[in-house]
């Protein structure tokens, strides 16, 4: 500093809450929580708008899940129309990476900002204890709060946000998935570096553009088992194929001999998806598909499975488990980044800081609202983390097993609370819920489809194989 010149000054402030992040989750949490409270909030994101990752993904990304069951609680994100055309036809709506960024700037807005109890600083970087910046103008603030909310603690990343992993060589052409819709039509082929929903994504994106399935290798370093979209559809036509497939997937499981053959049942019975019926997936990451995506995908049979890569250059990709030749014709998407990666879990409720994490599989938005609920309902925090157990995001094949367990164990804490059963039933972002609301015959609903004694089977069963797995965690409904 310039001796003589006068100190920054630091602008002091004051709220019952202080949200890191105005991603997704802490979108939904703050939006519950203004919602059912008289609560005062200030949020904070590096970011200049709300919406988290998706300021950062690729143009063409779509929700993998209907639109019906993502956003913030009070407000409907889409129309809650069916897709009439496309590979998603006779499916719920998926919002698009623009819609997604609009929607959380409206929330933002017209609901938040108006209600005279949310402060809302973007550009903005919390430096801890309280503390936070403008990355714009230097500014610095003090908040005087009673909790600190981390919205960032899922760090959800995608593949603009960081650099490949692998080493790229200066004759070697390759660009992130955002660069795709620029780069079509400059090269005679494409290599997608990743097996996840974004490698997934691309090779959808270059076939639904008419590139040849013969111009696409696909670097693979594991198959994954990937979900049916088909059944994650709000109820109404599609409650009794939801309730029953849940149903079925539970019964499978119970009756499974080993993990080998609990994949296997459950596969048969439609409850999870392989691209290669002859490849047995070591990987899980709630990717979804349909059965008209999952078709195209099919197409491409160039799959490259020797581990992740390593090198590439203007006439070889290095792998783990060898090489083979590439070209400079050949643009190699860079699709690995781990968007979803799985963090150890750490108590929700710890004192003054609230730690947001899914407490369903894959359902971080509604997750972000149930924890919100829990804080303005409950005093505790031993009750409150009771409740909201983490349930960390899978990676592995063995990851299903675990998560599958750790959310039916939390599903049945909640059923054993009359009043937290009742927000559920309302909350838009329960896709239970929503699936169990139909219109159709009373045995449509997921509460009638399922059998307890099955339900309780199920969980023993899962129990005794992660056991065996020596992944058991003692786990238990009380």
């Amino acid at each position: 500093m310039v001796e003589g010149m006068a100190r920054k000054s630091v602008k002091s402030l004051r709220a019952d809450y202080l949200v890191m992040g105005a991603g997704a989750m802490g979108m939904a949490f703050t939006d519950a929580l203004i919602t059912e409270t008289n609560a005062t909030a200030i949020v904070v994101d590096r970011r200049h708008q709300p919406g988290g990752h998706w300021n950062d993904a690729y143009p063409f990304v779509r929700l993998h899940q209907p639109s019906a069951f993502y956003g913030v609680n009070s407000r409907r994100l889409g129309s809650n129309a069916i897709d009439e055309s496309g590979w998603n036809k006779g499916l719920y709506e998926l919002a698009s990476q623009s819609e997604v960024c609009a929607y959380f700037g409206q929330v933002m807005q017209r609901q938040l900002l108006p209600s005279g109890r949310v402060q809302y600083f973007p550009l903005c970087e919390c430096r801890g204890d309280g503390r936070f910046a403008s990355l714009a103008s230097g500014a610095e603030y003090r908040v005087d709060v009673r909790f600190v909310v981390d919205a960032t603690y899922m760090d959800v990343r995608v593949p603009s946000m960081n650099a490949p992993s692998f080493e790229v060589a200066a004759n070697a052409h390759c660009l992130p998935l955002n660069a795709l819709p620029r780069a079509v039509g400059r090269f005679r082929r494409y290599a997608i570096v990743g097996a996840g929903k974004t490698g997934m994504d691309a090779c959808l994106f270059l076939l639904s553009h008419g590139v040849s399935p013969a111009a696409i290798s696909w670097i693979m370093p594991r198959d994954a088992w990937l979900l049916d979209r088909a059944n994650i559809q709000p109820g109404g036509r599609f409650a009794k194929r939801v309730a029953q497939g849940f149903a079925a997937q539970l019964r499978a499981i119970a009756d499974a001999r080993d993990v080998h053959d609990l994949f296997d049942r459950v596969a048969a019975c439609g409850q999870l998806l392989r691209l290669d019926p002859k490849v047995r997936p070591t990987a899980y990451r709630c990717a979804t598909v349909t059965e008209a995506e999952l078709r195209q995908l099919r197409c491409i049979k160039n799959i490259v499975r020797m581990g992740r890569v390593r090198r590439i250059d203007g006439e070889c990709i290095v792998l783990d488990g060898g090489e083979i030749p590439t070209s400079p014709d050949t643009l190699h998407v860079h699709c690995a980044a781990d968007g979803l990666a799985r963090r150890p879990p750490v108590p929700v409720f710890q004192g003054g800081r609230i730690t947001l994490q899914a407490v369903r599989t894959c359902q971080q938005v509604f997750s972000a609202a149930f924890i919100a609920h829990v804080q303005a309902s409950c005093e505790d925090d031993q009750a409150k983390n009771a409740l909201c157990r983490p349930v960390p995001h899978p990676n592995s094949d063995i990851d299903y097993l675990r998560t599958t367990l750790e959310t039916t164990l939390n599903h049945a804490r909640w059923a054993q609370d009359d009043a937290l059963r009742a927000w559920l039933l309302q909350s838009r972002l329960d896709g239970f819920s929503a699936a169990a609301d139909s219109e159709d015959a009373p045995e449509a609903s997921l509460e009638a489809a399922v059998d307890p004694g099955v339900a309780m089977a199920a969980v023993a069963k899962l129990q005794s194989l992660l056991a065996a797995e020596g992944l058991a965690k003692g786990a238990s409904v009380n």
